[in-house]
């Protein structure tokens, strides 16, 4: 419809009907400026409001009016007339305009109203409160469409998580963060359904949850830095869960640097051996890395979130497999001792360590005592712990990469837990140089050995068959693969293909991350794939990167395909915010 606009009251109106063809109780529909836009004619007066139903864009106009309120027949959400406010907090508000007559003419105003971007951040949050999926996707994909930026909604996700589950730091917060350190590798289009995975996993995992009541810090400054982490470490040995996070937000308030906070945690997450399974470890890395993205001015309430954790987690020192046949607990005992003495003797000598792979064959072998002797000797020669810990990692990658699918399905995450382990330690070590961190390197060690039977018969890594195939053909084929199951083995086979036709790694990164994200939220397959990028970035150059990518692709070729419902959700977010119909209108 053409319309000249009218000047009055410092509003700008349009014309958009004739009263004379909008009787009371009729409704009609008009197109203004690319709006379309229904009109009601209420007992109550006229009403007009944007005809796309704010849940899933199906035409309100076919809704039904009484007294005031709008109801859509697609899910029944309701709707002030007045103000275009939502009764049902899935739906959203709909885009009310203001109506005058004059003149025998239905006018109305077009200008647009309100904070847009405040509007999406509290949408953010309320999809976040109550597990919205569908809101949560229609406001970081309008979010991260305005400015490119994921900080603030993954910040909004951050403070969310570690408020409102009582029992802190867990795989919501975990996915969230993975999914921020995989954004560099994915493609643009693909970001945004990135931060909604992590964002969606922190309010599933806090649904139902009761808030965490945050400790105070210490009152004043007089206890010392190195003070607090005696006693936190003290407190963690007697499972005191409010003593230790009362230590946490302390030496923070201190003033202390993250590297000294981080030391402090680290510590103590390797004072008994592979606590709660690795995943005290592993979370405090990725708290850490979440405030590397989201600032440091988090850290109270984000390592605070990590105590219940370090105080009730599972000691390995108390399991059969670690005490049972072979003493492993005995074996690295000892083998602490002698750590400070490895460190300061490597450090004098300064040889360029490199027999990484000799050392790698070690650590796959079936005798942990020599896998501790060739470790401390390697640290005695030179070897960095970083260097220390990449090899293991590298091992425990390995495990996955000749992981026969012979085996029980759940092996693969045993497998996992180990090699995402051994990252997590790579990192912190590259983090903070801590000799009490150095243990942890060897406990990963420990765990490679103990899956060593995962590896009965052992895969072959994958060979290239010369097929003559580009390596664009190559790429092109992976997500096709991984829309059937157990394509385990041809899947690291065409990941080898492609390297060796000389692929450009990039491009199968951002296209394992694009297959990824087609899935279902799987904790594992995340953890695993992001873990793989680290190390990858890491390795890069050598054979080795190769092996690292082809044993994440083999983990998730065998969890996938899934139902995919998140992605059908993140698509109609995605196609709302394009403008698109979600309905069909045959």
């Amino acid at each position: 419809m053409n319309s000249q606009p009218i000047e009055s009251a410092n509003r700008t109106y349009v014309r958009a009907a004739s009263l004379a063809d909008l009787p009371e109780g009729a409704r009609t529909t008009v197109n203004l400026d690319g709006h379309v836009i229904a009109l009601f004619h209420t007992p109550e007066g006229i009403f007009a409001v944007d005809n796309r139903c704010p849940h899933m864009g199906f035409p309100l106009d076919r809704g039904t009016v009484k007294d005031c309120i709008l109801t859509c027949h697609w899910h029944h959400a309701r709707f002030d007339l007045h103000s275009g406010g939502a009764f049902d907090p899935w739906a959203d508000d709909v885009r009310a305009f203001p109506v005058k007559v004059e003149g025998g003419d239905i006018l109305i105003d077009l200008a647009p109203r309100g904070d847009s971007h405040r509007h999406r951040v509290e949408r953010l949050r309320d999809g976040i409160e109550r597990n919205l999926s569908l809101v949560i996707g229609k406001s970081v994909i309008a979010m991260l469409d305005e400015t490119g930026d994921a900080r603030e909604a993954f910040r909004i996700g951050l403070e969310f998580g570690t408020h409102y589950r009582r029992d802190g730091w867990g795989a919501g917060l975990t996915t969230l963060s993975c999914m921020m350190n995989l954004l560099p590798h994915l493609r643009v289009e693909d970001r945004a359904r990135a931060m909604f995975h992590g964002l969606c996993s922190v309010a599933n995992d806090s649904d139902g949850h009761p808030p965490r009541f945050e400790m105070r810090p210490l009152p004043g400054i007089g206890a010392s830095l190195a003070e607090i982490k005696r006693w936190f470490r003290r407190f963690v040995e007697v499972r005191d869960t409010d003593g230790a996070e009362r230590c946490i937000v302390s030496a923070v308030r201190t003033g202390a640097a993250p590297r000294e906070v981080a030391d402090m945690m680290f510590a103590a997450a390797t004072d008994h051996r592979y606590l709660d399974g690795g995943h005290t470890l592993d979370f405090t890395n990725k708290a850490f890395e979440a405030l590397d993205h989201a600032g440091w001015d988090l850290a109270e309430p984000v390592l605070a979130s990590l105590a219940r954790g370090y105080a009730t987690g599972t000691r390995m020192e108390e399991s059969n497999s670690w005490r049972n046949p072979v003493d492993l607990v005995a074996i690295l005992e000892t083998a602490f001792e002698t750590i400070p003495e490895a460190l300061d003797l490597g450090r004098r000598s300064h040889p360029n360590w490199s027999d990484r792979d000799a050392l790698v064959a070690v650590i796959l072998g079936d005798d942990p005592q020599a896998v501790v002797d060739a470790m401390l000797a390697a640290l005695r020669e030179g070897c960095a712990p970083a260097d220390l810990a990449s090899a293991v990692a590298y091992a425990a990658s390995l495990r996955i990469a000749r992981f026969p699918t012979s085996n029980e399905f759940g092996d693969w995450d045993t497998a996992h837990h180990s090699f995402t382990f051994a990252n997590a330690v790579h990192q912190s070590v590259r983090r903070v140089d801590s000799v009490e961190l150095v243990r942890g390197i060897f406990d990963g060690a420990m765990t490679v050995y103990l899956n060593r039977f995962l590896n009965v018969p052992a895969a072959k890594l994958p060979e290239t068959n010369g097929n003559g195939r580009s390596a664009a053909d190559r790429l092109a084929e992976l997500p096709t693969l991984l829309d059937r199951q157990q394509q385990v083995n041809q899947t690291g086979t065409l990941v080898a293909e492609y390297l060796a036709a000389g692929g450009e790694p990039g491009a199968l990164l951002a296209t394992l991350g694009n297959s990824l994200l087609r899935e279902d939220r799987d904790f594992h397959a995340i953890q695993d794939i992001e873990a793989a990028l680290h190390q990858y970035s890491i390795l890069k150059g050598t054979s080795a990167a190769a092996h690292v990518l082809i044993a994440t692709t083999r983990y998730l070729a065998a969890h996938a395909p899934t139902v995919r419902a998140q992605a059908q959700t993140y698509q109609i977010a995605l196609r709302l915010n394009r403008g698109e119909h979600v309905f069909d209108e045959n």
